[in-house]
């Protein structure tokens, strides 16, 4: 197999399992929620603080300044 099709095959999966990802987290009702640090974008290596689903891990906003200092204390 060629690195081409290879490669086009990896990205047609990857594509599958973002969709997956995202249908998940769209039928996920968001109960729990917890202040995290995560990725600003995928291609960057910047860490933001935000509300992150506990069980589906959607990135859901922007936290308050209280929980943001209690975030740090930690």
């Amino acid at each position: 197999m060629s690195i081409l099709r290879k490669i086009t095959n990896l990205f047609t999966k990857k594509q599958e399992i973002n969709k997956e990802i995202a249908d998940l987290q769209k039928s996920c009702g968001h109960r729990k929620k917890s202040v995290k640090q995560v990725r600003e974008r995928v291609d960057s290596s910047s860490p933001s603080i935000r509300y992150v689903c506990n069980e589906c891990l959607m990135v859901l906003g922007y936290p308050n300044q209280q929980d943001k200092d209690n975030f740090f204390k930690e």
